[in-house]
């Protein structure tokens, strides 16, 4: 069955050349033109990837995205932004997209993200890993939550992944390189600052004291690491 794919701009030529490219590649398409028909649509209808335009009159992409996870749709999104600034990258993955790009864009390097991404989506889907326990949290990766001391964990779907690709690797020093590749499954160059602002996150919603983490420990000059908390 081909894949569904929801672009989501509100300049026509641009939904016109990445429908045009999608459908020509196998994917089925579907397209909204601002954020509030965007958000109705994925949440009426399922597909498997979101092409999310940042600047959309009415609701930007950032709300739209922040609607949907908020909403539980975890369908992956990939963000299209006419800014190169850090900011805009990093609030928006924050936020729970799965990737961004910047316009200009070629139609080959957006078919070419979305399937890494699909890739990405459907590995973990198809996977049932056990439960990993670390001291009082345990990581529960069918169901994208964790419990800490009895107590459950919601994460964004990104969020949940470094936590879980962390704890696959307890007791290694992984560099924030390491990390990109493994969790965003291609190089962010340059960017390495997503993966401490997702760190940062984790922090908040594990760690007894952020300032002293017990679970997840920075590494000066290399990365981070997981560990058992000392008893």
């Amino acid at each position: 069955m081909s894949q569904k794919v929801l672009i989501v701009d509100d300049e026509k030529p641009i939904v016109t050349l990445l429908k045009y490219n999608l459908e020509k590649s196998g994917f089925v398409t579907d397209e909204a033109y601002d954020g509030l028909e965007a958000v109705r649509k994925a949440e009426t209808q399922r597909f498997d990837l979101i092409v999310l335009d940042l600047m959309l009159p009415g609701m930007d992409g950032i709300e739209v995205c922040k609607q949907l996870r908020n909403n539980k749709i975890d369908t992956p999104i990939l963000m299209l932004t006419a800014k190169d600034e850090e900011f805009d990258k990093v609030l928006g993955l924050e936020l729970g997209a799965d990737d961004y790009l910047t316009k200009p864009f070629s139609p080959k390097e957006v078919i070419a993200r979305i399937k890494a991404i699909l890739r990405r989506a459907t590995k973990t889907n198809q996977n049932h890993f056990s439960s990993i326990a670390i001291g009082n949290l345990v990581i529960y990766p069918e169901r994208y939550e964790a419990e800490l001391n009895d107590k459950t964990i919601t994460f964004t779907r990104k969020e949940f992944e470094l936590l879980y690709y962390l704890a696959k690797n307890k007791d290694k020093v992984i560099s924030r390189d390491q990390l990109l590749s493994g969790v965003w499954d291609y190089d962010f160059v340059g960017d390495t600052r997503i993966v401490d602002v997702h760190i940062s996150h984790l922090r908040d919603k594990i760690e007894p004291d952020t300032k002293k983490p017990i679970y997840i420990k920075t590494i000066r000059g290399l990365g981070y690491k997981m560990e058992e908390p000392a008893k």
